[in-house]
C-alpha cells in the first residue's frame, strides 16, 4: 500500500475505496499511477479514480455496466478554485490550487465524499474507517473496504494487499515541499526550506496570495451614494409605505366622499346650519379659554348666567388645539369643514388599521374602512359632528392589539408585543372619549368589558389549556395599568360637570318614554336617509313610515350586508371567530333598537337603568356604529379570503400577475362599498355675522330667541367671547325658557326690569327675522319712558338697558 506523509510527519492512507465489496464485481487496478490511456480504456475520465468517481465525474452507481458513469459531480466547496483541468491529465500529480490528485477521492478544501460505493452493493461496500487526506476528506466506512492500516478488507473479513485496493492513487513520488496545498486549509499547509509557505503549486508556481488574475473582469464597486441621494431614498421609502399611502388614501376619498364641503369652507356647513354652528362654536371656545382662562372652561359664554354651561351638550373638547388657531365666525366654520373632512379620513384609516392588524389582506382592509366611515345611516348624521368623529374607536383598538400581540387570525403572539403601542392605544383612546359621551360612553364600556374577558381568558388558557406558559411581561402590565388608569382618570374628569349639571337641571335627565321616541323599528336597518345618492330617492316612502326618520333610517349598507353574509361562510376568520362578530352584530341591533323590542325590558331598560351615565344617551340609534364596525371585519374577512384565492390563481399563470378581469373582481367589493357611501348632503350658507355683534359688550340678548335661531348667535359670539343669553344644545334650562317668555313684550317695564335684574345690558333684536312676531309691532315704539336707549346698527336694532 502507497502512503503520503500528511504535514505533521505521520503516515496517512491513500484516498482510494476498497474494490472488493463482497459480490462478483470486479476488483479494482492494480496500484502503481493510472494513465490517461488506461483510464480512457476503462471508460474512466482523466484525472478520475474508477472506484471512487473524483476528478472528472461522480462513481457509477451500484449495479452500473462498466465504462459508465454519473453526469453529477460532486460539489467543490473549497475557496480556491483557479486551477485549470490540464492538471487532471497528470497522474499523481498535486495542483496546489484546491484541485484532487489524479487517483485520489478527494475535493479541495473541506469537501467530504462517500468512498467505496462504485460498483457496491447496497451494505456491502465502504470502509471501515475515516480516511483522512490534505484535503480534510473523509470515507465513511463499510463492511467491505480499509482498514486503520491502510489494508483492504473482504467482505468475509480477510485481509488482503492494498494495491488491489487502491484506486490509481500513487503519489508518483512528489516530496513535502512540493505537495499541493487543498483550498484555504491552513492545517495542511506546506514549510519550504526555509519556513515560509512555498504556496506553488507544481504546474505553475504562481503565489496563491496574489490576486485573482480575473479580477479586472469584474464589475466596479458601486459608490457611496451622498447623503441627500440617502435622504431622497429615505424619503421615497417613508412614501411608498403602506401606512403612507393609506393616510393620503383616506384623506382624498374624504375631501372626495364629502365633496363639496371643501368648496365654500368658509360659507357653508354641511346639513344645516344649527348644529353645525353649535359644534363649530365648541371648538372656538374651548381653544380660547384654554389659551385665556383655562379655569373658566366649563363656564362658557353662552347660556348666561348659568353655571357649567359647556357642559350642556357634548364638548369636542379633543378639538381644542383646532379652535386655538384663528378667531372669528369664518375661522370657526372652516376650522369645522376641516374637522368634518379630517373626521371621515380617520374613521377610514382607524378602520383599516383594525381589520389590517386583526389580520385581514389590503382590500379587506380598505372594505371595512369605507364601510365604516360612508355608511349610509351615517350621511343623515352628517350635522352630528360628535357622531362622525368615530375613528379613534377603531384605532384604539388597533393600536392596543398591536401593543399586546393578538390578531384573529394568528392569536396571541408574545414576541410581537410591544408597550409603546399599548401606551399610544390607550392615549387614543381617552382622546375619543374627550369628544363627548354620546359615542364615548359605549366605548369606554366596551373597552372595559373587553379588558376584563381579555384577562380572565388570557388566565385560564394560560394555567389549563397552554402546553408552554406564554408570557405577559411586567412592562406590557404596567402600560396597561398606566393606560387605563389615565383612560378612567379623563373620563372621570370630564364626568364631573355634567353630573353637576344633571343635579341643577333634573329635566337634563332622559326617561325611558324620551328614548321611546327615538328608537327604531327593525325596518330601520334596510331603510336610507334622505342624503344618500343611491337609495335617498328609493327609500322616501319607507322613511315616511318612521316616526323620527333622522335617527331611524340606520342602513349601513346592502353590500356591506352581502360581503358581511358571505363572511360567514367564506372567510380568512375561525369559524369560532366569525361566529363571535356575528353574535356582536345581533346584539348591537338589537340594543339599537331600544324600546323597540320586547319594551327594552331585557335589552335596553337594563343598561339605562343601571350603568351610570347611561341614562344621558338619547338616541339609541347610535349604537348602529357598533353594527357596522362588526359588519365591516366580516365583510373584510370575506375579501381577503377572495384576495388570497386570486392569488393562487395567479401564481399558476406565466407570469405571475393578475389579469384586468381579475383585478377588476378584486377592487369590484371596494368600489360598490364607495358607491353606495355617495351623499347628496346639502351645504347650506351660514346666516352673516351682524356687525353689532362685532361692536356691542356684553352680557347681551338676542331675539328672536329659540333653539335653532340660538345656534348661529352662539357661532356669532367667537369674534369677543361676550356673555350672551342665547344658547343651543341637548336640553333648554329653565332660566332661558323664562327670557324667552318674559322677552315676547320687549320693549315694555316688565321685561327690560327683567333683564336688568338678570345682568342682561344690551339687546339686539334682528330686523330680517322679526317677521310674523310681536317685535314686528313693537319694533319702531318709542322707548322714552323706559330708561333705555335705542340704537339702528345695520339691520340691527341695539337697545341699551
Amino acid at each position: 500500500m502507497t502512503t503520503d506523509q500528511s504535514a505533521t510527519g505521520g503516515p496517512r492512507p491513500a484516498a482510494g475505496p476498497s474494490a472488493a465489496s463482497g459480490d462478483d464485481s470486479p476488483a479494482g487496478p492494480p496500484p502503481g499511477p493510472t494513465t490517461s490511456t488506461e483510464a480512457a480504456r476503462a471508460g474512466v475520465p482523466d484525472g478520475a479514480d474508477p472506484a471512487s468517481g473524483t476528478g472528472g465525474g461522480t462513481a457509477p452507481t451500484a449495479g452500473a455496466p462498466a465504462g459508465t458513469r454519473s453526469t453529477d459531480k460532486d460539489p467543490v466547496t473549497s475557496d480556491a478554485r483557479g486551477t485549470s483541468g490540464r492538471d487532471n491529465d497528470r497522474p499523481g500529480t498535486a495542483s496546489g490550487t484546491g484541485d484532487a490528485k489524479a487517483g485520489d477521492a478527494t475535493n479541495s478544501g473541506d469537501a467530504r465524499t462517500r468512498l467505496g460505493d462504485a460498483g457496491a452493493k447496497p451494505g456491502a461496500a465502504g470502509t471501515s474507517d475515516d480516511v483522512t487526506t490534505d484535503g480534510d476528506v473523509k470515507a465513511v466506512a463499510g463492511d467491505a473496504g480499509t482498514t486503520g492500516d491502510g489494508r483492504a478488507k473482504d467482505a468475509d473479513g480477510k485481509d488482503r494487499e492494498d494495491g488491489a485496493a487502491e484506486a490509481g492513487a500513487a503519489k508518483a513520488g512528489t516530496d513535502k515541499a512540493g505537495a499541493a496545498k487543498e483550498g484555504a486549509a491552513k492545517d495542511d499547509t506546506d514549510k519550504n526550506g526555509d519556513g515560509k509557505e512555498s504556496g506553488k503549486s507544481e504546474e505553475g508556481g504562481k503565489e496563491a496570495g496574489k490576486p485573482d488574475r480575473w479580477a479586472a473582469f469584474a464589475s466596479a464597486p458601486e459608490p457611496r451614494p451622498s447623503w441627500v441621494r440617502r435622504a431622497a431614498r429615505a424619503v421615497g421609502r417613508v412614501l411608498i409605505h403602506e401606512w403612507t399611502l393609506a393616510t393620503l388614501g383616506s384623506l382624498a376619498l374624504a375631501v372626495l366622499m364629502t365633496w363639496p364641503t371643501m368648496r365654500y369652507p368658509l360659507h357653508t356647513l354641511p346639513q344645516d346650519y344649527w348644529d353645525p354652528s353649535l359644534q363649530a362654536w365648541q371648538m372656538a371656545w374651548s381653544g380660547h379659554i384654554l389659551l385665556t382662562n383655562p379655569a373658566q372652561l366649563w363656564q362658557s359664554n353662552t347660556f348666561f348666567p348659568e353655571d357649567w354651561s359647556f357642559a350642556f351638550s357634548d364638548t369636542l373638547l379633543g378639538y381644542a388645539p383646532a379652535g386655538m388657531i384663528g378667531t372669528g365666525p369664518e375661522a370657526a366654520v372652516l376650522r369645522y369643514n376641516i374637522m368634518f373632512v379630517l373626521a371621515h379620513a380617520l374613521a377610514t384609516l382607524g378602520a383599516y388599521a383594525l381589520a389590517r392588524q386583526l389580520g385581514a389582506g389590503r382590500i379587506g382592509g380598505a372594505v371595512a374602512g369605507v364601510g365604516y366611515a360612508y355608511a349610509p345611516w351615517l350621511l343623515a348624521q352628517a350635522g352630528h359632528l360628535h357622531v362622525i368623529s368615530n375613528g379613534g374607536i377603531p384605532l384604539a383598538l388597533a393600536m392596543l392589539a398591536r401593543g399586546h400581540g393578538y390578531s384573529l387570525r394568528h392569536g396571541y403572539r408574545p414576541e410581537r408585543r410591544h408597550d409603546g403601542w399599548v401606551y399610544t392605544g390607550w392615549l387614543v383612546a381617552a382622546w375619543q372619549l374627550s369628544l363627548g359621551f354620546g359615542i364615548g360612553l359605549p366605548f369606554a364600556y366596551f373597552l372595559g368589558g373587553a379588558v376584563v374577558v381579555a384577562a380572565v381568558t388570557w388566565y385560564v388558557r394560560r394555567t389549563w389549556f397552554w402546553a408552554v406558559k406564554r408570557p405577559f411581561g411586567r412592562r406590557l402590565l404596567a402600560a396597561d395599568l398606566v393606560g387605563g388608569l389615565l383612560f378612567a382618570g379623563v373620563g372621570a374628569l370630564l364626568a364631573v360637570p355634567y353630573f353637576t349639571v344633571k343635579e341643577q337641571h333634573p329635566q337634563a335627565e332622559r326617561t325611558v318614554a324620551d328614548i321611546g321616541i327615538f328608537s327604531p323599528p327593525a325596518s330601520g336597518f334596510f331603510t336610507a336617509p334622505a342624503e344618500s345618492r343611491i337609495w335617498g330617492e328609493l327609500h322616501e316612502g319607507a322613511r315616511a313610515a318612521l316616526p323620527w326618520h333622522p335617527e331611524m333610517t340606520l342602513l349601513p349598507g346592502f353590500v356591506l350586508y352581502a360581503l358581511a353574509a358571505g363572511g360567514l361562510f367564506f372567510s380568512v376568520w375561525k369559524l369560532r371567530h366569525r361566529l363571535l362578530l356575528l353574535a356582536g352584530v345581533v346584539v348591537t341591533m338589537v340594543l339599537a333598537m331600544g324600546t323597540r323590542l320586547f319594551d327594552g325590558t331585557y335589552t335596553y331598560v337594563p343598561l339605562f337603568e343601571h350603568l351610570p351615565g347611561w341614562s344621558g344617551l338619547r338616541t339609541p340609534g347610535r349604537l348602529m356604529l357598533w353594527t357596522t364596525l362588526l359588519l365591516g371585519l366580516l365583510a373584510a374577512g370575506a375579501v381577503s379570503a377572495f384576495a388570497t384565492r386570486v392569488r393562487e390563481i395567479c401564481a399558476e399563470r406565466i407570469p405571475s400577475w393578475p389579469g384586468p378581469w381579475l383585478r377588476l373582481a378584486t377592487l369590484l367589493p371596494l368600489v360598490l362599498v364607495i358607491t353606495e357611501g355617495l351623499n347628496v348632503t346639502p351645504h347650506p350658507v351660514v346666516p352673516q355675522q351682524p356687525a353689532a355683534m362685532r361692536t356691542v359688550a356684553g352680557p347681551l340678548l338676542v331675539l328672536p330667541s329659540s333653539q335653532n335661531l340660538d345656534q348661529p348667535v352662539m357661532l356669532w359670539s367667537t369674534t369677543r367671547f361676550q356673555d350672551v343669553v342665547n344658547g343651543g344644545s341637548g336640553f333648554t334650562p329653565h332660566q332661558l325658557d323664562e327670557v324667552r317668555r318674559v322677552t315676547l313684550s320687549f320693549p315694555d317695564q316688565t321685561s327690560v326690569d327683567y333683564l336688568r335684574i338678570l345682568g342682561v345690558r344690551n339687546v339686539l333684536l334682528m330686523r330680517d327675522q322679526i317677521a310674523g312676531t310681536p317685535w314686528e309691532v313693537t319694533v319702531d315704539a318709542p322707548v322714552d319712558g323706559l330708561g333705555i336707549t335705542r340704537e339702528e346698527i345695520g339691520q340691527v336694532v341695539v337697545y341699551r338697558l
